[in-house]
């Protein structure tokens, strides 16, 4: 029975959830994380985002299977009480033109003193740009070949964030992405801009194959 989970796990990477399916995987844990799951998916810019044709709605961090999410560092280890306190929702534009999630952080993501790390910031834009363009390349997967960060503002944690990205020029298995994150407002209100990015991702020759993809994964 021991090798129960492992089986699991190799069966859900050969064939993972659908976006839909992310969407009704996670179970909220604790009041907090209940309360920050349905602020964000009851919050005006996701019902905006849902209703947009163009626009995949998914929870990118459980198309991967429990075991093997538990190793990473924004589905794993910075996840749960506190840091990253549900999967951020996102939402990609038809041909990874753009996209857009809601994260909460928490008060343990921290450099100084309730202000968040900005390790944690340039770790999110790097995945967030990644996810917005993977879609325009060939066989939809790349890697980081270079990330530009500029910081605009501390980033109080314990609040609620929107990551913005879009697609600038793509060249082949070469494409580059721009992108900030700037606190989640109500309508009417303005956001604040804390951090920006720009970044190159290229995809990887050995992708074009299956091998070369499950290598990557």
């Amino acid at each position: 029975m021991a090798s129960a989970p492992a089986i699991s796990n190799v069966l859900a990477m050969l064939s993972p959830p659908s976006d839909t399916d992310t969407l009704s995987l996670f179970r909220p844990h604790d009041d907090k994380s209940f309360e920050t799951d349905e602020h964000i998916k009851n919050h005006p810019l996701a019902q905006s985002m849902r209703a947009n044709p163009d626009f995949t709605e998914s929870r990118p961090h459980l198309k991967m299977a429990e075991g093997p999410r538990s190793h990473t560092l924004t589905g794993g280890t910075l996840a749960g009480p506190n840091k990253i306190v549900v999967p951020p929702y996102s939402w990609s534009e038809k041909g990874g033109k753009t996209a857009v999630s809601i994260v909460y952080l928490g008060r343990d993501l921290c450099g100084y003193p309730g202000i968040v790390h900005g390790g944690m910031l340039a770790t999110m834009l790097d995945e967030g740009l990644a996810h917005c363009c993977f879609p325009a390349l060939p066989n939809k997967v790349g890697m980081t070949a270079n990330l530009t960060i500029n910081y605009r503002n501390p980033a109080p944690a314990g609040n609620y964030y929107v990551l913005r990205a879009k697609t600038v020029k793509v060249e082949g298995r070469k494409a580059w992405v721009e992108g900030h994150i700037e606190n989640l407002v109500d309508e009417g209100e303005t956001a604040t801009v804390f951090v920006e990015a720009s970044a190159l991702y290229i995809e990887p020759r050995s992708a074009a194959t299956t091998e070369g993809i499950r290598r990557l994964e």
